[in-house]
């Protein structure tokens, strides 16, 4: 059994970004030489996450809607209150409990399936770095285990 890691440093521009970072981990397997095994990635963050999905620009559109509706940036959230809230802040706090509802709906990992040195990937299917909160500099784990 083998594991390799790396991490993709990656620096968003804005809330809803979808980021297709399917290429940048296909080189990176290529490059570890394992053909059979699990490629898990992970965002190192509360506020972005990864999706699977298809890269169609007005289905893109369809799921940023999708999210507002689930939870608006314009809406009332305790989370943004910092004359109340005391915990996990830092100096450049913003108002962002919109991101961290919006992420309850997704996920923070995806698992896929190496076969042949190739991603099982769907035919449409693309890995996503989706920003959820504003421009950032983002870290995305990739950890290969495998032969």
């Amino acid at each position: 059994m083998k594991i390799e890691n790396k991490t993709l440093k990656i620096r968003t521009e804005k809330c809803l970004e979808f980021i297709d970072i399917t290429t940048e981990i296909k080189n990176f397997v290529d490059k570890t030489g394992i053909k059979d095994g699990l490629v898990n990635v992970q965002t190192m963050h509360t506020t972005a996450t990864l999706l699977l999905n298809e890269n169609e620009p007005l289905l893109i559109e369809d799921i940023k809607k999708n999210l507002e509706e689930v939870a608006p940036r314009k809406s009332d959230y305790k989370h943004d209150n910092f004359d109340v809230r005391t915990v996990n802040m830092c100096d450049d706090e913003c108002a962002n409990g919109h991101s961290h509802c919006k992420a309850v709906y997704l996920t923070p990992t995806n698992t896929i399936n190496l076969i042949n040195g190739k991603l099982q990937l769907g035919t449409w299917q693309r890995i996503f770095l989706l920003e959820l909160d504003r421009s950032r500099n983002r870290r995305v784990q990739v950890q290969i285990l495998g032969k």
